[in-house]
C-alpha cells in the first residue's frame, strides 16, 4: 500500500507484501492438457477479473458511505503496465523495474493527479481472494476505503497473478 498527495513531502506509508495465496492459472483458462491460454482468452479473463475487483471495491466503499470509484482508462493503463512489469520480473513492489514510483507511472500514463494510492499483491488467483487479503490489511484497506479517492484502475498479469490497484483524485 502506498499513498501520496501532491504538494506535500512524499513519503512511503507502508509497503505490504500481501502474498502467497493459491497459485496457478484458473482452470477455465488452461487449454487442452494445460496449454497456455489464447491471448484473447487471457485478455477477456483479465478484463473480467479487474471489473470484478472494482465491483468488490465499490461494495466495500458503500458499506462506509464512500461514493463508488469510477474506472479511469489512464489509471487502468498504469495499473496493468505495473502488473505486467512485476510479472515479467517476478517481483512484487511499489517500485517499477525502471525505478519508478506509483506517482511517476500514473503521470506517465497521462493522468494528472492531486492524490493517489496504490495496492499491490501477488499469488491470489481470484478477485475475491485478493480483495479479502487487502481488506484484512489495515494499510491496503485504508486505500480502498479512502473516500477522497474518486477514480480507480486495476491490473492483473502473469500466472502468479500480480495485482495492482491505482486509486487517484484528479488535479
Amino acid at each position: 500500500m502506498q499513498q501520496h498527495r501532491k504538494n506535500t513531502q512524499l513519503k512511503k506509508i507502508a509497503i505490504g507484501a500481501v502474498a502467497l495465496g493459491a497459485l496457478g492459472i484458473p482452470t477455465a483458462l488452461a487449454g487442452p492438457a494445460g496449454a497456455a491460454p489464447a491471448p484473447e482468452a487471457t485478455a477477456s479473463a483479465t478484463s473480467t477479473a479487474t471489473a470484478r475487483v472494482v465491483t468488490l471495491v465499490n461494495r466495500e466503499r458503500a458499506k462506509v458511505g464512500c461514493r463508488a470509484l469510477k474506472v479511469n482508462t489512464k489509471l487502468t493503463k498504469a495499473a496493468q503496465n505495473h502488473s505486467k512489469d512485476q510479472a515479467v520480473h517476478h517481483r512484487m513492489s511499489h517500485t517499477g523495474s525502471d525505478g519508478s514510483n506509483p506517482g511517476q507511472r500514473i503521470t506517465r500514463a497521462g493522468y494528472r493527479w492531486r492524490a493517489y494510492g496504490e495496492n499491490v499483491a501477488y499469488g491470489y488467483s481470484t478477485p475475491t481472494k485478493v480483495m479479502n487479503a487487502w481488506m484484512h490489511s489495515p494499510g491496503h484497506k485504508a486505500n480502498i476505503l479512502n473516500c477522497s479517492f474518486k477514480e480507480i484502475g486495476v491490473g492483473v498479469s502473469g500466472s502468479n497473478h500480480y495485482w495492482t490497484q491505482d486509486f487517484a483524485t484528479r488535479m
